[in-house]
């Protein structure tokens, strides 16, 4: 579901409120552990985490005008979905954080995992393990980011 939202807090905005809590949660947490060069923004209709043109100045390749993206959440028709191309684009933190989330849903602290190659799906927060997703974020700094891209775009 594509949001014409311009910025954030118009994005939150027009969620309806139990959406708006669950992504507001997710959002925190993203927030407290995004790496201190990376910025949030408003991409594809989705909240969007990027390295921007700033730490990275060539930009993304498929848009030379915008950061590189790392990660989104948005609020889509069915679902809640968090994208993490750090998942998708690297194996062994895929593997972790896969690992890292099986876990929680053995302590009885989140719903299985419900993911694509990097889209994580979930109806409600309580589906999803917070402390998961902040050691996710903390772990994919913009240099290990942009160091997996630059090799991906060489390939």
């Amino acid at each position: 579901m594509r949001h014409d939202a311009t910025t954030v807090d118009g994005y939150l905005a027009a969620l309806p409120d139990d959406r708006r809590a669950a992504i507001e949660a997710v959002r925190a947490v993203i927030l407290e552990n995004l790496d201190a060069s990376c910025v949030e923004t408003i991409g594809y209709g989705m909240l969007a985490y990027v390295v921007p043109k700033s730490v990275y100045p060539p930009g993304y390749h498929v848009d030379r005008t915008k950061g590189v993206p790392l990660a989104s959440l948005a609020s889509q028709k069915n679902h809640m979905a968090l994208y993490l191309m750090g998942c998708y684009g690297l194996p062994d933190e895929e593997e972790r954080f896969r690992a890292e989330w099986a876990e929680a849903v053995a302590a009885g602290r989140a719903k299985k995992l419900d993911m694509g190659k990097s889209c994580v799906r979930f109806k409600r927060l309580d589906d999803v393990p917070l402390d998961v997703v902040g050691a996710h974020f903390r772990r994919l700094t913009a240099d290990r980011f942009i160091a997996h891209y630059e090799a991906t775009l060489r390939r």
